[in-house]
């Protein structure tokens, strides 16, 4: 096909947001979509050529494969190579062995089913996998695995008929993308990494290769212009919470195809996408998007909190540098036909199943050996047995399974667990519930420490508002703690949660008062938790004296605080989390005595639920400590109101007594 610098310029469009994206710019909040446009562009040209080769009657299947053998894999090779020493020198054993199984996943073209197993792509965890985002490579080699052998299978239908069998194809995907989209049975993760939910992206960009006829070809500035706004306007104003993909997708996927068959030479957006820098970041953009992952994951491994913001924008720029070397020195000199490096097919295909053997065998290795474990000292090991410990500890004191959902153990459907769910308040009296994330699970530890029986559903990462992101059990689980919590006659509702940065702004927070204080007569908010970023990682290769000099981070709390000063919370009325945890500790450790308070940077230990619910009781927000102190350690059966103190909607701080 004739080469359009207009293309290696809408890579640009799409890399350069993907970047900053993961690079933490909030600016660019929704650059994740940038894959999308990977995907559409990657459609057609593939299928561009595709469609050449089968008209002059020279499709090959094999040469299908060593093209994209060529293109592939010698610059992801030289990117997992120069991962491993990072790897062995800064992961923890547990982390490496994760490592190593990307490893593998990541030379089988399978890492989109690992990713999606593991965790979301936009929770805090995934930041710090170098290799995730290669689940975008997974899905495209899975869907080049079909397509070719389709078009040739189907070649002896006319143009036109095939092109329809394609966009039945592309319905069917986007259909089943929206359908498990609203199937709670089916998670968020599965739709946003499996191939069968993303294929209508790709096979959008195969119908313009269909449509892009000689005699169809045209610019038009207005289409191309719409399809450009189509595709930066998502990148400023999506987010993490934002539904994706499915009807979120369509701009910037339809937007892509607008610009590919319309940005024609002549055209202002084919012209301002064929400026020279932009052409060449477009054209070193599979190297960029290579490099920067790692780059990034790397950084955040290393550091103890979120990295400076000027420290990731550098490593973004340090990944365009890097980028370069590797197309220059990598990516061309493989895919330069006669004068490759290995110009013959066999000698390709010898060298890639060689790559992809050694990071099969070295993910093995790694896997098998515990993730290389031997490198800890003894030490380690005792730590590790006493978070082991810790952790079970608090799995069984949040009800995990019971009370609280993760998609762990025998209850990991959430049908299951809301069929054998009853965690509630026993006998008469005021109830007392409580909703939210894992933060709200540990405020049921404390509230059960402090002599309450809370009726309690929480889910893990799930947010406080209906249709506001988290996983896709969170809107069921919601209703359903709606539903019960009214049918129990709760009178008093207790909230919680991590809060993401989106989360914490006034507009949102009036919405949460809204949508809460409508439903319920009395409810209350707690703040977010202080947070210990590195405590885990500090604890096992320090003990407890590397725990004891960490200091929280509350820049959460201080953009909490503030938003609620804005907002409008009517009744709702904020009980300050920072004030309960940090009471009678200077600094607010994570440490009091010789007794570890988190078993991870939010997450609180038993003995730190035990310390919350001693100063929560001192406090008492809900009565007077007599009050109280008249039912515990037993759950009180009535739990009396403090006049006033649920209208009042104050963020004030409930200093407790000494």
């Amino acid at each position: 096909m004739k080469y359009r610098s207009e293309i290696d310029g809408l890579r640009t469009v799409a890399v350069v947001p993907v970047v900053l994206f993961h690079a933490g710019l909030g600016l660019f909040s929704g650059g994740f979509v940038g894959v999308d446009v990977f995907f559409v562009i990657s459609g057609f040209l593939i299928t561009t050529i595709l469609l050449g080769d089968l008209e002059a009657g020279r499709f090959s299947i094999l040469t299908f494969y060593e093209r994209r053998a060529r293109r592939i894999l010698p610059a992801l090779f030289v990117v997992l190579l120069i991962c491993l020493p990072f790897a062995w020198a800064w992961m923890l054993p547990s982390i490496f062995e994760e490592f190593a199984r990307s490893l593998i996943a990541v030379a089988l073209f399978f890492s989109n089913v690992l990713f999606w197993r593991e965790s979301g792509y936009f929770a805090p965890a995934a930041e710090e996998k170098p290799l995730l985002h290669t689940w975008s490579l997974a899905v495209e080699e899975q869907y080049y695995l079909i397509f070719p052998l389709l078009l040739w299978a189907l070649w002896r239908w006319r143009r036109e008929r095939l092109m329809w069998v394609v966009a039945a194809l592309a319905a069917a995907s986007l259909g089943l993308n929206l359908w498990a989209q609203r199937n709670d049975a089916i998670s968020s993760e599965a739709v946003f990494y499996l191939t069968p939910t993303r294929a209508w992206e790709l096979l959008v960009g195969s119908l313009c290769a269909f449509h892009d006829r000689p005699e169809r070809r045209r610019g038009s500035d207005a289409l191309a212009g719409l399809g450009m706004a189509m595709i930066v306007l998502p990148i400023f104003l999506y987010d993490a919470t934002t539904p994706f993909p499915g009807l979120y997708a369509l701009p910037p996927v339809l937007g892509t195809a607008l610009v590919l068959l319309f940005a024609r030479s002549g055209t202002r957006v084919a012209r301002l996408l064929s400026v020279g820098p932009v052409v060449g970041i477009g054209l070193i953009s599979y190297s960029v998007y290579l490099w920067h992952q790692p780059l990034l994951a790397f950084a955040r491994l290393r550091s103890p909190g979120e990295p400076p913001l000027g420290l990731m924008l550098a490593l973004a720029a340090a990944s365009l540098l890097l980028g370069y070397l590797s197309w220059r020195f990598v990516e061309q000199p493989f895919r330069r036909g006669k004068l490759s490096l290995l110009p013959r097919r066999g000698q390709i295909f010898a060298f890639s199943g060689a790559g992809m053997a050694a990071a099969i065998g070295l993910g093995a290795i790694g896997i098998a050996a515990d993730g290389f474990s031997g490198r800890m000292p003894p030490a380690f090991f005792e730590r590790e047995a006493v978070l082991a410990a810790a952790e079970a500890e608090r799995f069984e004191a949040i009800g995990q399974g019971t009370c609280h959902y993760n998609r762990m153990g025998e209850r990991a459907r959430l049908d299951d667990f809301l069929g054998a769910w009853t965690c509630g308040p026993e006998g008469p009296g005021p109830v007392l519930a409580l909703y939210g994330d894992s933060h709200a699970a540990d405020k049921a530890a404390v509230l059960r420490l402090a002599g309450m029986a809370p009726l309690q559903m929480t889910g893990a990462g799930c947010p406080l508002l209906p249709e506001s992101g988290g996983p896709s059990y969170c809107d069921t689980l919601l209703a359903a703690f709606v539903e019960t919590a009214r049918a129990a006659g709760a009178e008093r509702v207790v909230l919680a949660n991590r809060f993401e940065t989106n989360e914490l702004a006034p507009a949102y927070l009036s919405r949460l008062a809204d949508f809460w204080t409508e439903a319920f007569d009395e409810v209350y908010l707690f703040s977010p938790m202080p947070e210990f970023p590195g405590l885990k990682e500090g604890f096992l290769l320090g003990g407890l004296p590397a725990v004891a000099a960490l200091h929280p981070e509350t820049a959460e709390g201080t953009a909490f605080a503030d938003a609620a000063a804005r907002a409008d919370l009517g009744r709702l009325a904020v009980l300050p989390t920072e004030v309960y945890f940090c009471a009678d500790r200077p600094g607010c450790g994570a440490v009091a005595g010789d007794a570890l308070l988190l078993l991870d940077p939010t997450h609180l230990t038993r003995a730190g639920a035990a310390r919350f619910a001693e100063a929560f009781r001192t406090a008492a927000p809900f009565g007077t400590a007599d009050d109280l102190a008249d039912c515990a350690p037993d759950p009180c059966p009535a739990l009396p109101v403090r006049e006033g103190r649920a209208g009042t909607g104050s963020a004030a701080p409930l200093s407790p007594s000494r």
